[in-house]
């Protein structure tokens, strides 16, 4: 059996095999999964990979596939006006909800308590089959705890955002305008 440990960027050649997965599979670092012509292969990645529609997976012995996106059920949440579209998009953001973000429109996986909390901020869903591309997260990685063999990357990088902010908070300290305990 192939293994693949290896994600590329993307190409537009069409010839090579394609393995169409769901978003659930396309962030599982560990698994069997089957090619679209029937064969078995091996994914083994680092922790924290997402597979995105269009990336190339390279085997150990050099042979490449492409990866698609599988039509899954999404909702698609347009809105009548732009405020409206990005409270949805605070709301599902507060709850650590993966969403695709597009010109007027977000996406996300199905649900039914999601969909009426959407329905009750006054905008559109509607139930489709389509590819989920979520975004990564702002480390690229999307969620992670401190058991990930990536925590100390992720620590790292917040440590740093907040000490550029640091100065800041202590100059308004100083001037009242904010209270620390």
């Amino acid at each position: 059996m192939r293994r693949f440990e290896r994600v590329l960027t993307g190409s537009d050649d069409a010839s090579l095999p394609k393995l169409t997965l769901p978003y659930d599979l396309r962030r599982k670092t560990r698994q069997l999964a089957q090619l679209d012509d029937g064969e078995e292969v091996g994914l083994l990645f680092a922790p924290g990979t997402i597979l995105k529609d269009g990336d190339i997976l390279e085997s150990t012995e050099g042979d490449r596939v492409r990866i698609a996106a599988a039509a899954e059920a999404v909702l698609f949440v347009t809105a009548s006006d732009s405020e409206k579209l990005t409270r949805a998009a605070y709301h599902l953001g507060n709850r650590h909800i993966p969403v695709e973000m597009g010109t007027g429109f977000l996406r996300l996986e199905a649900d039914p308590v999601l969909k009426g909390m959407l329905q009750q901020l006054e905008v559109s869903v509607e139930e489709r089959k389509e590819a989920f591309n979520p975004e990564s997260g702002a480390y690229g990685g999307g969620h992670r705890h401190g058991h990930d063999e990536t925590f100390s990357d992720d620590y790292r990088l917040a440590q740093e955002a907040f000490h550029e902010h640091e100065d800041e908070i202590k100059l308004s300290d100083t001037h009242g305008h904010r209270n620390r305990p």
